[in-house]
């Protein structure tokens, strides 16, 4: 692939000794020792970043579950709020910011240190000037909601929380690339002990607010919005206060040179991810419609909250696999690379395995976390094991997502995206759901069609990768 504007500039710094571990691997050495080695240094990453992502996606959780005992309106508001409306421009973001692991990581494996804090600053650019471009959508979440079929009294309860979600909203411009610029370093300790602070610190501001002050659902949001903004001052104090001397001088004049060049590849990682993302939002959004719509509302978001609790293992392993393939093919150990993705997706693969059992197990207990309502409870019970199959499936496509971010291929990987879910699994989905009138039942088939693909998904992306010279590999 050719350079992306003069991506990774010459570093102006010392060299960091010893850390981003991108020796080639002996590939006549036993394979059980090749595995143990690149193992060590996938889980250096990823161990970190499972328990980051699930303090950080926990908080979102906890939220969801307070929510929960105070109604179904409120828990379908707070649902509605969470997985449309800010799940919309999450995945985004994510995406967008998911750039840096390809920039930083390919730039910490070639030594160029200086760039990684250039490319932060510009990602918050970026990320901050989307933010405001998308506030429309919060401001005016009532009125879209109710066009798109979401009965009144959760349009508007949603809408309301959606406007106190703002906070939030503009703290992911911050947050994201922080978190990638530090696990590009493999810095990922403190982001878990940063996460672990904001987790503790939001459920201690949930039980005040709910039970000691009992300020309903906005007491709820405002929890999360604060605890948000400690996972941001947590990881920017630790970055500009001397945590990271090499890879941060100081804010400059750079990041504002060369954005437009450097927009294209956040761009394309933004699409990729989003229109996955948003093919989940949908989900809910089409169960509004339906009768009974609060409950059928509530059971599919804790289905989905479960799916995205767990699925914070396999993002884990997607950041993993995309910053070890950066690493090594900065340091132009492109079989490397091949090697660690095969690692990562066999790892992966066994705890998807291991979640599906538990799931098959706990099928009629775990929605006890979120309601005590006995119609949710049951419409639950009765979509969990397609949740599980589901878990099984999606534990593979985000580490192939991984490889594309390592390599830079976003922009090939968001055709895919946009054909396996959108011009295949989408009319499937609808023929399926209005054409046999099956109720529920049809958000359910069109959650169980979105694993099918992303699992075919996957194959192309995998297609793609293993098909790769690995020899004639280029940095981005």
């Amino acid at each position: 692939m050719s350079g992306n504007g003069g991506a990774l500039e010459e570093a102006k710094v010392p060299l960091i000794d010893d850390l981003a571990s991108t020796e080639k691997d002996d590939e006549n050495g036993p394979l059980r020792e090749r595995v143990w080695i690149e193992s060590k240094k996938l889980w250096r990453i990823v161990g970190p970043a499972i328990f980051n992502r699930l303090a950080s996606y926990s908080i979102l959780v906890i939220t969801q579950a307070f929510a929960g005992h105070l109604g179904d309106l409120e828990l379908a508001a707070i649902s509605i709020a969470n997985n449309v409306i800010v799940g919309f421009n999450f995945g985004l973001l994510l995406g967008m910011a998911s750039a840096l692991e390809t920039l930083c990581g390919q730039a910490f494996g070639a030594k160029k240190y200086y760039m990684l804090g250039i490319y932060m600053q510009r990602s918050w650019i970026i990320l901050s000037i989307c933010c405001v471009l998308l506030l429309p959508l919060y401001l005016f979440a009532s009125p879209v909601l109710k066009l798109l079929g979401q009965p009144n009294d959760v349009a508007e309860l949603s809408g309301m929380v959606a406007i106190w979600m703002i906070p939030l909203h503009f703290s992911f411009a911050l947050q994201f690339p922080l978190q990638r610029f530090l696990q590009c370093q493999l810095k990922n300790m403190v982001t878990a002990w940063v996460s672990l602070v904001a987790l503790v610190v939001h459920g201690i501001v949930s039980w005040v607010l709910m039970y000691r002050f009992r300020v309903g659902v906005v007491g709820t949001v405002v929890s999360m919005n604060f605890s948000w903004w400690v996972l941001v001052f947590g990881h920017l104090g630790y970055t500009v206060c001397g945590g990271c001397p090499s890879t941060w001088t100081g804010f400059s004049t750079e990041a504002f040179s060369g954005l437009w060049e450097f927009i294209k590849l956040p761009a394309a990682s933004g699409v990729m991810l989003c229109l996955e993302n948003w093919y989940y939002r949908k989900l809910i959004l089409m169960t509004g419609n339906l009768e009974n719509a609060k409950i059928a509302v509530d059971a599919l978001s804790i289905c989905m909250t479960i799916n995205g609790w767990e699925m914070m293992i396999p993002l884990a392993f997607f950041a993993g696999t995309g910053v070890r393939v950066a690493n090594e093919l900065g340091a132009g150990n492109g079989k490397g690379a091949k090697f660690g993705t095969a690692v990562s997706v066999v790892t992966s693969s066994l705890i998807g395995i291991f979640f599906w059992l538990i799931i098959m197990i706990l099928h009629d207990k775990f929605a006890l976390i979120f309601s005590t309502s006995d119609p949710v409870l049951k419409a639950v019970t009765n979509l969990s094991f397609l949740l599980a199959f589901t878990v099984l499936l999606n534990s593979v496509q985000p580490i192939l997502s991984g490889v594309a971010v390592g390599c830079g291929w976003q922009s090939y990987v968001a055709y895919i995206n946009l054909g396996c879910y959108y011009l295949i699994g989408v009319p499937l989905g609808f023929f399926l759901g209005w054409g046999f009138h099956l109720g529920v039942m049809k958000e359910v088939i069109k959650t169980f069609l979105l694993s099918y693909w992303s699992s075919f998904l996957s194959k192309c992306q995998s297609l793609l990768y293993w098909g790769f010279q690995a020899e004639k590999t280029e940095q981005v």
